[in-house]
Order: structure tokens, then sequence, then C-alpha cells
């Protein structure tokens, strides 16, 4: 009896040290690498890996401890289904997060992201488009030449009206298309469905002042145009607020806009380079610097605003400023009358911050 007695508690004692060892090893191999590495790093799941090539995969890649327990584990957490993707790790995480990020899918590898900057013309989102998906250039303004198609968006957006039908107008969606970072599926997507992305963003943006547009007495067409100059025309939101303020007072009096960007994109010129006085003296209906232009705002936009800048033109702050201008560290200098305005440009000269070409 005493023998029986002895070998089963020499049963138990062998059993325990297993559990003791099992439990060490599963302790072990669901810790972290490196829990002091917060690092992450892009490890990309390839279509056709199973179990065994994704626990493989993450070993080398120095995320788990042990291949073959991940593979285990995957097994018993009945991880079956795991998307072709790329997935964020960092060797600070358990088995556990490991396989949840997996479970929960990684970023596709085929999605595209496009940003179009803040002040952005159609030539250039046209371009952006084509270097970043598969349209091509002449697809973008194929598009927007597309009377059908603007008709379809005039009924679907409110803030889109008839007058970007306008024949004067250049490109019939500038300063619609609102300027941020979008992720689409892959590099196939459509320019219209490029166009309706950004669409939407700026329905969000411009749904918030509904009340301000209908108690001005410019239309929406108008303020995205005045936005649009006025974006181009500074630096900072406190510049926006005081363009837009000028530009309001200046079209109050009668005065013309006299702004250089306008003149710019009259003559489908970039910013880049110094204009000529003919191009400076155009008539066209963009250029608010040629002598037809007193009280008028440009037929259209001539590029897609940011937030800041329509924020400026719907709540226009008071100022007394007519005028103002820019030195080469694009600061701004605001004033009252065109004497000051003057005086303002003689002493930036004489400093070495005029802007010379």
């Amino acid at each position: 009896m005493k023998k029986f007695k002895k070998i089963f508690l020499i049963i138990i004692i062998l059993i325990l040290i297993l559990i003791i060892a099992a439990m060490s090893y599963v302790i072990y191999n669901i810790s972290p690498v490196n829990n002091d590495d917060k690092t992450y790093k892009e490890v990309i799941v390839s279509s056709g890996m199973g179990r065994r090539e994704i626990a493989d995969l993450l070993y080398e890649e120095k995320i788990i401890k042990n291949a073959d327990f991940f593979y285990h584990y995957m097994k018993i957490k009945k991880a079956d289904l795991i998307y072709a993707a790329s997935y964020s790790f960092s060797p600070s995480m358990k088995a556990s997060e490991v396989l949840k990020t997996l479970l929960e899918g990684g970023k596709n590898t085929n999605t595209v992201m496009i940003t179009f900057k803040e002040g952005v013309n159609m030539r250039s989102i046209a371009n952006t488009i084509a270097e970043k998906t598969n349209n091509t250039y002449d697809d973008v303004m194929n598009k927007i030449k597309d009377e059908d198609y603007l008709n379809s968006l005039i009924e679907k957006y409110w803030f889109i009206t008839d007058e970007i039908k306008n024949s004067d107008i250049y490109y019939s969606l500038e300063g619609y298309l609102f300027p941020d970072t979008y992720e689409f599926a892959s590099a196939d997507v459509s320019v219209e469905e490029i166009f309706e992305v950004m669409l939407d963003k700026m329905d969000d943006v411009l749904s918030g002042y509904k009340k301000q547009i209908e108690k001005s007495k410019y239309n929406i067409h108008e303020l995205l145009t005045l936005a649009s100059v006025t974006q181009l025309e500074g630096f900072t939101s406190q510049d926006f607020k005081n363009i837009a303020s000028t530009f309001y007072n200046r079209l109050d009096s009668g005065m013309s806009l006299g702004s250089c960007v306008t003149s710019y994109y009259g003559v489908k010129k970039d910013m880049t380079s110094e204009l000529y006085q003919s191009e400076i003296d155009a008539v066209n209906p963009y250029n608010t610097r040629s002598g037809k232009m007193d009280g008028k705002l440009p037929v259209g936009p001539l590029g897609s605003p940011s937030s800041d800048a329509i924020d400026a033109v719907m709540n226009p702050v008071k100022t007394d400023y007519y005028y103002f201008v820019s030195d080469k560290n694009n600061k701004l200098y605001f004033n009252k009358t065109y004497e000051q305005h003057e005086q303002t440009i003689s002493e930036l000269q004489n400093k070495g911050l005029w802007y010379e070409w």
C-alpha cells in the first residue's frame, strides 16, 4: 500500500511539474518579444498564406517568440480567415494582441492615398489624379466638361448650381472639390468616385454655414470664389480673416479686388514667375487687376479653399483695411489708405524684404 502511495505521489508531482512547465511555456511564448520596444513595423500577409506561413513570417519579423506555438495558438482560436493585407505590429505586443490585429483585418495593400493640397487648382488636381491612379489628365478634364455629369451633380448637391456651367469659367468644378487626404480602394478608382468623396466632404464643411450663406448678399458660388482668392493670398488663419475683411471692404466701396493671384489664374499661369504688364492688364473674367473689374468678383473660384479660408469668408471680421501686401518671408501688412500702403512697400524695399523676381 505504501508503495502505491509513493508511486501515486510521484505521479502527482510529475503532473504538477508538467502543468507548471506547460504554463511556463505558454506564459513565455504569449508574452511580448520585447516589452520595451514600442516601435511599429508593417508586415505584409500575402494572398494564399496559411497559418503556418503567417506564423513563420511573424517569427522572422521578430513579432512573436515561437512560430510553432503561434501556429497552434491560431488553430485553438480557430483563426481560419486572415486577409491578405498590410498589418502593423510592435515587438511589445502579446501574442493575443498580434492575433487580434490579424483577425481585425489589416490595411489593403492595394489602397491608394491621395493628398490634394489647399489652394490647388483643377490642373494640379488632374495631374495628381493621373499620378496616383490609372486615370489620365484628360480623363479628369473631359469629366468636368461632361454636361450630363454636371447636371447630375447640380441635382445631387445643394451647393452646386448652374453657375458652374458658365461658359466663361475655365474649369467647371474649380473650388468645389475639398482639399484633403483621401483613401481609395485601388488605383482603378474612377474620376467620378474621387470627385464624389471630395464633394461629400465639401458638403459636410459648407452645411455648417447655411445660416451665414442665407444672410449673405453673395451666393454660395461667389462665396467660394472669394474664399479661393483669400486662400491664395494668405498663409495663416489670421491672414485669411484680415484678407477677407479687406476684400469685403473693397467690394462694398466699389473698388476692384486688385488681387495678383487672379491675374495669374486669368492667364493660366502658375505663381512661380513674374507677370508681364500685358498679363497684369489682361481683360478676362478672372483678372481683378484689369480696368473692368471694379466691385466685381472673378467669374468663379481659382482653386480649392481650405476650411480656414471658407470660415474667414463666412464669418468675416470687421476691419478698416483696404490694402495689404506681403514680404518675401510671407508676412502680410495691412493698411487703411493707399498712402500707408505705398509707405509700407517703400519700407520693405529699403529693408530688403520686398519680393524680387
